[in-house]
């Protein structure tokens, strides 16, 4: 059966202002803790308890990737087969405003988060280019300079770094889906290719950069990842 395309695969309706569930949601499946995590951690300027049933960033990140990876697999049984590439691009300026969310307000060297995040320098520098253009990072040079978050990362989506860094969630051939015209027996295609972006919608814009920095992932993240397919290879 075909996911119908107004039914999208991540938040449900009615779970948040912006589509996805609250901040303060959680499973009920027990959590990973990270080791290091029973103490405050500061996120976009705003204290945050990170202990119990909170993940680690690295589980958090981890969690999201495959929460992409199971919509590929519901898609693929559906019957809509389209690939999700997330390129290093994509992954490196999330993580990279994750570390930044992390540490608050104070400026944060290249350096440092290049060694934090194991983000080659030369990519990470033409990274945080395309986030300060797209206004997400402030930087200052100077012994005291570095980089910090331009607005609250609970205001900043991955479907809003995606498209600073990439452009269009989901292009065929280069055009974004509904510029594209098929005849004939491929017609409803269109409605397929429609369908995907839609359900990258619900995924890419229900998680923000506050939510994996503090390892509190939205509830539809834990449900889909829950999913013993979404970790498995095809």
């Amino acid at each position: 059966m075909r996911a119908p395309v107004d039914e999208p695969l991540g938040p449900s309706r009615g779970e948040g202002e912006r589509g996805g569930p609250l901040l303060t949601e959680r499973g009920g499946n027990a959590q990973e803790v990270d080791v290091a995590s029973h103490r405050e951690r500061r996120v976009a300027g705003h204290a945050v308890q990170a202990g119990s049933g909170e993940l680690g960033l690295s589980t958090a990140l981890a969690r999201f990737h495959t929460a992409m990876v199971g919509i590929n697999r519901r898609m693929d049984r559906s019957g809509e087969g389209a690939a999700v590439h997330i390129t290093a691009k994509v992954d490196y300026a999330v993580r990279t405003l994750v570390e930044l969310a992390a540490a608050g307000e104070a400026p944060v060297k290249a350096e440092y988060l290049a060694n934090a995040q194991t983000i080659p320098h030369k990519f990470l520098e033409a990274v945080l280019g395309d986030l300060r253009r797209a206004g997400m990072v402030h930087s200052r040079r100077g012994p005291d300079g570095g980089y910090w978050l331009a607005r609250p990362a609970t205001e900043i989506t991955v479907a809003d770094v995606i498209r600073a860094v990439e452009g269009p969630l989901a292009s065929v051939r280069g055009q974004r889906p509904e510029e594209v015209h098929y005849d004939g027996p491929a017609a409803p295609l269109l409605d397929v290719w429609i369908a995907v972006r839609v359900n990258l919608r619900a995924v890419l814009e229900g998680v923000t950069v506050a939510e994996i920095a503090c390892g509190r992932l939205p509830g539809f993240v834990e449900r889909l990842t829950a999913d013993p397919e979404a970790w498995r290879r095809r």
